[in-house]
């Protein structure tokens, strides 16, 4: 092969975007490092994960993009940054056990998966469950264990959790979540209705009672009930 076309050949390899692995790799540079995540743990999962494993084939081509993507069903993978950013508040060190409600394509949790012991999620849509279930065995992912059902009521036979995170939106931390969570564990979620002001908010259960921080502003959509 000519010189020329060679090495035209190697930069087209090499190039940033030219495989999911250099677009995961500049994502987690220029999305998530550059603004200011700084858990090394949360940065290599969100390396680790093959978003692009969560999305339709359609959109693929923008699954490392700096922005949320539809999954279906009126339902939203988040934007890298704002799941590693939630990530890292949860300060998780290894051996927790994580609950997860909303978790729809199960992308989180399996970034969640790499920061913890066990993660258990919950999404209300079936047919998120069932491709959730089916990209999260295909990933090999062991420790990820999913059902279909109201998040809002939790999962009591496998509480207690040391972590639980909401990928909606609630005006009020639902009572059955904080039942379930762990004394000194941490609960975050996006405060607010849908469609208006929503902050991000991390409660931790101490023996003197809840202590509320208020992160960011974010927009996340509306925790949802079975009737």
């Amino acid at each position: 092969m000519h010189r020329t076309v060679l090495l035209a050949s190697l930069f087209l390899l090499l190039a940033p975007g030219s495989s999911p692995e250099a677009e995961r790799a500049a994502m987690v540079r220029d999305q998530i490092a550059a603004r200011g995540v700084r858990d090394r743990r949360v940065l290599d999962a969100m390396g680790a994960i093959p978003r692009h494993r969560f999305v339709s084939q359609a959109l693929r081509s923008e699954a490392y993009s700096d922005r949320p993507l539809p999954i279906g069903r009126g339902q939203t993978i988040s934007q890298p940054y704002i799941v590693a950013f939630m990530a890292e508040a949860l300060r998780l060190r290894g051996g927790e056990r994580v609950l997860e409600v909303g978790s729809g394509s199960g992308y989180a949790a399996a970034v969640l998966s790499l920061l913890a012991s066990e993660v258990y999620g919950i999404e209300l849509e079936q047919e998120l469950y069932d491709r959730s279930v089916v990209t999260l065995r295909e990933l090999g992912y062991q420790n990820v264990h999913l059902r279909s059902g109201d998040g809002f009521r939790g999962w009591p036979e496998k509480a207690p959790f040391d972590a639980v995170i909401l990928s909606c939106a609630a005006e009020a931390i639902p009572p059955p979540l904080w039942a379930q969570l762990a004394e000194g564990g941490r609960l975050l979620y996006p405060e607010g209705p849908e469609g208006g002001v929503q902050q991000l908010v991390l409660v931790t259960k101490t023996r003197a009672g809840p202590r509320e921080e208020r992160l960011v502003p974010v927009r996340f959509v509306p925790m949802r009930r079975l009737p």
